[in-house]
This record gives C-alpha cells, structure tokens and sequence, in this order.
C-alpha cells in the first residue's frame, strides 16, 4: 500500500501561482511513477502532468504545458506541481497517483494503482 497526501491548493487570481505537493509514505517511492490529474464539477478525471520513477520522463496535457511543471524528490518521498499563470478553466480538485508500471496506459486515470484524496484549486477572476 501506498498512502498519498496532496497540499498546497487553494484560491487564487487568473495568472497566479500554486505549488502543489504529494507527501507519499507505505512503499518505496522511488519504485513508482508518480501523476497529477484534476477534476472539474461535472467532468471526468483527465491527466495533468506525469513524471517516470527517475524523472527521466516526462508527460504534459497540452492545456497546461509551458504553465505547469512537474517534479519529484525521491529524498523526501514527495512530487509537487508548479503551476503557475493559472485560468479559470483550472480550477478543479487536483489529485496525485502513484503507477507501478510505465505503460501505455501512464496517461489515463487506469494506470494508476494509488491515490490521494485532492487538494482543491480554485481560481478567481
């Protein structure tokens, strides 16, 4: 098992910033690679950001590339999301997952083996 813990949500204006952070604790983080995916009100699931176990690989939704980025340190078990000059189309509840497998599937919310409960992002206009 694998216990996720998202932070760092919040409100904030159109253009500001957030830094989300993913605390994981159970499993060798290392082993797993680590996603950010959101959800609106009345919308499904869809994948933010992916990051692979070393960081050597990394995937972006095109709505929020140049905007976020995604990052890990295996030191501190802990993945983060920056994600900055935010618009309104972003507010959503942010969650992290953990995979254990780099697949074709690394995109899609059925990749993932672990969750954490959401940090909710709500931006203002």
């Amino acid at each position: 098992q694998v216990q996720l813990v998202e932070s760092g949500g919040g409100l904030v204006q159109a253009g500001g910033s957030l830094r989300l952070s993913c605390a994981a604790s159970g499993r060798t983080f290392s082993n797993y690679h680590m996603g950010w995916f959101r959800q609106a009100p009345g919308k499904e699931r869809e994948i933010v950001a992916t990051m692979n176990w070393s960081g050597s690989s990394t995937y972006y939704a095109n709505s929020v590339k140049g905007r976020f980025t995604i990052s890990r340190d295996n030191a501190k078990n802990t993945v983060y999301l920056q994600v900055n000059n935010l618009e309104l189309e972003d507010t959503a509840v942010y969650y992290c997952a953990a995979a254990r497998l780099w697949s074709a599937a690394i995109t899609l919310a059925s990749g993932y083996d672990y969750w954490g409960q959401g940090t909710q992002v709500t931006v203002s206009s």
